[in-house]
Formats: C-alpha cells, sequence, structure tokens
C-alpha cells in the first residue's frame, strides 16, 4: 500500500486542485442557500486527504533513491519540454509539510473567518496556492518551476486583495504584486539564457552540467545574477523585501501559509540552483551578501516596530536572509533545516497572534498588554514558537543556526558573527513583542480580550506540539549531529546570544523600566523605525523613474503615434469629402474613371520599357 502511495504521490497537488475548483461555485454566488461554508469543508477533506498521502508516502522513501516521472507536455523546433517530477524523501517531505500546515491554517480559518462570506474564494485561493507549493516541491524542470512561480505570485494577488473593498488591501496586494513581478522578470531573462549554456532545464542534469561547465565568467554571471533575483522577491529579500509587508493586509490564515512555506519557495528553487549558481564566485558573493544585509538589517527594523504583523514580517525576512547565506557558501542542508524549522515556528507564531488580532480593535502592541491572565494558551504558543525560531536547544531554530554556524566556523568566521548577531536581534525582536503584548498590566484595548474559541485553538495546539517534538522527529531521522561531533564553542555562542537577547530585552520590558524605550540618538531610532527610509528611496529612484518613463511614453503616445493615426485619417477623410463632388450618377462617367485609372496603373508598371524606348527615339 505504501508502495503504491508512493508512486502515486505526484497526484498530490490535484487533491488540492480539485478542492479549490470544488469551491468555486460558491465564490460568485452561484451556490447561495447553502452559505459559503460548504467550500471549506470540502478543500478540508481534499487537503486532509493529500496530507494523509504524503504523509503515508514519506515512510516509504525514506533511504530508498529518488525516482524521477517524465511527463512530455510539448516538442517543437528542438524545444522539448517534459514536465520532469523528483519522488525522493526530501520533495515528499516538504509536501507533507505544505499540506499538513495548509490543512492546520484551513481548520484556524473556520473560527477566524467565521462571519466572513468570501469563504469561496478563500478557501479556492488556499486550495491553489497548496497545489503550486506541491507541485513546486515535486518539480524537477527550472522551466515549470517559474510557471508555477508566477501562479504563486498571482495567487497572492488575489489572496492578498480578498476584502477589495478596503483601499488599503487594494494598495497592499498591488505593490506586492508588483514588487514581485520585478524579481519574476529577471528571473525569466535567466532561465532562457541558462538554455543554450547548458541544453537542459532539469535540475538534474544541471547538476551534471555545472561539474563539467566551461561557460565565460561574465556570461555565468549575468545569468546566475538573474537566477537569483525571483528567489530575493519571494524570499523578501533587500531591496524587494517590501512586498511581504503590504501582503500582511491579507486575512490572518493566509499570513500562516505565507510566512511559513510561501516564502520558503524561492528558498526551494535557490537551493536546487546552487551548483550553477557556484560557478560564478560573483554570484556566490551577492547571495551572501544579499543574505547578510537583510538578516542583520530586517531583525534591527523588526525591533523598531510597533504594528504586530509588521514585526514578524521582517523576523521572516531576516530567517530567509540566514537561508541566502547557507546557498550562498553550499551548505544546503543548513538551508533546508532552516526552512523547516522557520515554517513550523512562524506558522505558531502567526496563530498565536492571529487570535490578538482577530477580537482586539487594534494590532499596535503598544497599546495592548496584561494578556497572558487572559490568554494564557496563545501565549504559551507565542513562547514556543519564539525559542522554536532562536537559537534555543533542544528546538529546531538551534540545530539549524548551529549547523550553519559549524559550517561556517572555519572557512567564514566573520559570518558566524552574522549568524550570531541576527539570533540575538531576533531574540530581542521576540522577547519585546511577548512583553509589550502578555506582559504588564492590561491596558484599555486589551482589558476584554478572552481565549480565542477551540476551532482556532486545535490547529495551534497541534502545531505547539510538533515544535517541541521537531528534533525527536530530526534525530529519527539520523538529521542532527552526535555531541561527540558538536562544536561546543558555536553552541555555547548560540546559546549564550539567545540568553543575553532574552534576558535583556525581558528586564526591560516585564520590568518597570519606563516605556516606550528611545534610543539616545532620534535620528538612528527613525532610521530603524522608518525601514532604512527604503520606500523613500523607492519613491525617489523607481517609482520616479517609472513615473517619468510612463510620461514619456505617453507624450510619444498622443503626439507621434496618434499623430500619424490622426493625419491618416484626416487625408482619408477630405479624400472622401473630395470625392463625393465628383459623383453624378453616370455609368459612363464610372467606366471612364476606372478605365483612367488602369491606364495610370498600367503606364507605371510598364515604365521601365517604355522609358527606355523614348530615350532611344530621342538619342
Amino acid at each position: 500500500m505504501a508502495q503504491f502511495l508512493l508512486e502515486t504521490v505526484w497526484l498530490v497537488p490535484c487533491y488540492a486542485l480539485i478542492g479549490g475548483l470544488l469551491a468555486v461555485p460558491w465564490s460568485p454566488g452561484l451556490i447561495s442557500k447553502t452559505g459559503p461554508r460548504p467550500a471549506g469543508y470540502v478543500n478540508l477533506i481534499m487537503t486532509f486527504l493529500a496530507f494523509v498521502h504524503a504523509a503515508l508516502a514519506l515512510q516509504a522513501t525514506w533511504n530508498q533513491p529518488s525516482q524521477q516521472v517524465f511527463i512530455p507536455w510539448l516538442s517543437t523546433v528542438g524545444l522539448n519540454l517534459t514536465i520532469t517530477l523528483e519522488i525522493s524523501s526530501v520533495s515528499v517531505g516538504a509536501i507533507a509539510v505544505v499540506t499538513g500546515l495548509n490543512l492546520l491554517a484551513q481548520i484556524y480559518a473556520i473560527g477566524y473567518m467565521e462571519m466572513d462570506w468570501g469563504w469561496g474564494r478563500f478557501y479556492s485561493l488556499l486550495g491553489l496556492f497548496e497545489a503550486g507549493l506541491c507541485a513546486l516541491a515535486l518539480c524537477n524542470n527550472l522551466f515549470f518551476s517559474y510557471v508555477i512561480l508566477e501562479v504563486l505570485t498571482l495567487g497572492t494577488y488575489l489572496l492578498v486583495g480578498l476584502w477589495f473593498s478596503q483601499p488599503l488591501v487594494v494598495t497592499g496586494a498591488r505593490d506586492a504584486f508588483l514588487t514581485k513581478r520585478v524579481g519574476d522578470l529577471f528571473l525569466l531573462m535567466g532561465v532562457l539564457a541558462l538554455w543554450p549554456l547548458a541544453g537542459t532545464w532539469n535540475y538534474t542534469e544541471l547538476a551534471e552540467w555545472a561539474t563539467t561547465a566551461n561557460v565565460n565568467p561574465t556570461v555565468i554571471t549575468l545569468v546566475g545574477l538573474a537566477l537569483i533575483a525571483g528567489p530575493m522577491g519571494k524570499c523578501a529579500q533587500f531591496p524587494l523585501h517590501l512586498w511581504l509587508d503590504e501582503a500582511m493586509e491579507g486575512p490572518v490564515p493566509s499570513t500562516i501559509l505565507r510566512n511559513s512555506v510561501v516564502v520558503a519557495s524561492g528558498a526551494w528553487v535557490l537551493i536546487k540552483l546552487q551548483p550553477v549558481l557556484t560557478l560564478s564566485p560573483v554570484v556566490s558573493s551577492a547571495m551572501v551578501a544579499i543574505g547578510a544585509v537583510t538578516a542583520v538589517g530586517a531583525s534591527l527594523i523588526a525591533i523598531a516596530q510597533i504594528d504586530l504583523k509588521r514585526c514578524q514580517s521582517y523576523s521572516v525576512s531576516a530567517y530567509m536572509g540566514l537561508v541566502f547565506i547557507a546557498v550562498g557558501v553550499q551548505q544546503d542542508e543548513a538551508a533546508l533545516l532552516l526552512v523547516l524549522s522557520n515554517a513550523i515556528a512562524a506558522a505558531l507564531l502567526v496563530m498565536s497572534t492571529g487570535g490578538i488580532i482577530w477580537n482586539s480593535i487594534t494590532q499596535d502592541v503598544t497599546q495592548l498588554g496584561g494578556l497572558w491572565k487572559r490568554r494564557p494558551i496563545s501565549g504559551l504558543a507565542f513562547i514556543v514558537g519564539s525559542l522554536g525560531l532562536i537559537g534555543f536547544p533542544p528546538l529546531g531554530g538551534f540545530w539549524a543556526m548551529l549547523e550553519l554556524a559549524d559550517g561556517l566556523w572555519g572557512t567564514h568566521p566573520w559570518l558566524v558573527g552574522v549568524v550570531i548577531t541576527v539570533n540575538t536581534l531576533t531574540a530581542v525582536s521576540l522577547t519585546r513583542e511577548f512583553g509589550l503584548l502578555f506582559g504588564g498590566k492590561a491596558k484599555q484595548m486589551s482589558e476584554r480580550s478572552p481565549e480565542v474559541h477551540w476551532p482556532m485553538v486545535l490547529p495551534m495546539m497541534i502545531l505547539l506540539g510538533f515544535t517541541l517534538h521537531l528534533p525527536l522527529v530530526l534525530q529519527s531521522l539520523s538529521l542532527l549531529p552526535t555531541w561527540a561531533i558538536l562544536n561546543k564553542d558555536v553552541a555555547l555562542l548560540l546559546i549564550w546570544s539567545t540568553l543575553f537577547g532574552c534576558s535583556v530585552t525581558g528586564v526591560i520590558y516585564l520590568g518597570n523600566v519606563p516605556k516606550p524605550i528611545r534610543l539616545p540618538w532620534k535620528g538612528l531610532q527613525d532610521l530603524v523605525a522608518y525601514d532604512f527610509y527604503t520606500p523613500k528611496l523607492y519613491r525617489m529612484t523607481i517609482i520616479f523613474g517609472v513615473a517619468q518613463l510612463s510620461k514619456l511614453v505617453d507624450m510619444i503616445d498622443r503626439f507621434v503615434v496618434d499623430g500619424i493615426v490622426n493625419m491618416v485619417g484626416l487625408f482619408s477623410l477630405l479624400g472622401g469629402e473630395s470625392l463625393k463632388y465628383s459623383t453624378n450618377g453616370q455609368a459612363q462617367f464610372y467606366a471612364f474613371t476606372v478605365l483612367l485609372g488602369v491606364g495610370i496603373l498600367g503606364a507605371f508598371l510598364s515604365w521601365r520599357y517604355w522609358g527606355n524606348l523614348l530615350l532611344n527615339l530621342m538619342f
């Protein structure tokens, strides 16, 4: 049975796709008598079937060689496009995580969107996301991975803009879509440019080609930079990081997927392309630089935010920055561990804070407080999610950062400092959020904020338990290092940085220290609070440039293109008006006009012969 499920695991994306399609009739109200709830229940059933299929197939594929499934799609003019699927323990494990998190997010959405009439649209889009992410995990072809990423970009736009009657939601959906499109455009250039170099888009064949490739360094550098632009946008890396903050305008249940597995879609493609990207030292250095700048910068920005969603979105960008560093230094296993630990812990954090947003008037952390006595379950989930995201043993984040820092210890010691710094700043940011939300006395906005009901508590508790047991799962899969070969120095640095960040921030935000805490120099405070003025730089550079280019194109269109078209129309109008006065209704006049025209045309066509004859007669 398990072997059969393994051989048919490529059907897992179809479950979610079928569920999303079945929910469509409730979206425009074609089925209105039952209300929109059946759309959610149908998707829940299909996602549950997909999760069970993936979980059972994962047991059968462990310690087994990977298999490939080839589905012919298009073959023309020497171009052979075949959908290649790779069935391995890593890919099947990825779809098990995606389907499991989506199942919990859908259960969470039953409670969060209890009174919302957008169920049909919401659940059908969640089905689209699940199908796309599962297909991306199985896909072993760069071209089709790009196609799937484009579908996910469209899905992000539609899901963020679910509540399209609100202006901020429309703006957020538009900005998220356009920002990701910038990276997608460069990614398409890289995908097309890679074909004539390697002659294939298959990831396995690309890895084999990269071992013996002899290409021009400038060409492979440009192609590599284009290829990492797409993952930069998906993983919300500087300077394409602002879309994740804008996307927070969407419903919280969709944020569970976005902060956990959607941002990891770009990291997945990046890990797959790692053999090709290492052909250029410039590209590897660029990945490390982008990851380091984003990780440190986003961690600093998260500390200065007062919006609850913004705090978490920048923490996710920082974690994805560590993934970029891992891929840049060719540590794929560390990158996969970082993606997994972030997916579980970030989803738990969103569930914990989503309940606070659900029944509170505000999501300003400075106006909340004292929620520990009123919401102990959410507070416990927040603590476990935070500890799972930082270097706190024995949870998943500790082992992921330890794997990365251990690999950097002998070759790139300064990057170990980056990892320790990011871990410390993340601990400070999450402890600050906990102190402002759950510590202190209740304020006016949080005096009446009870614990959420069971559809939101149940998935939170399931994910909390999985977060605590993730190290045991990794150990059973032989993915954790033994204590004998453990780098004690790196482990102690991670633990001390975690304790330092949590303890110092805990004293400040759980004690009687006057708040808000401000830096001594207001300019530095504003620099961090306003995202290093990145939005203003966007407006002064990209937005200004696009606006001026649009004005120039508009002038060319109005005065050149439209001018030529209008002139042709004017001549046609004048010609028609002049011909109008030459009509008299006499057939012989029309015949004479036709003969005259034919004669002129014939003289014009035979001018070479008559012209030569006249010249001979004259001379």
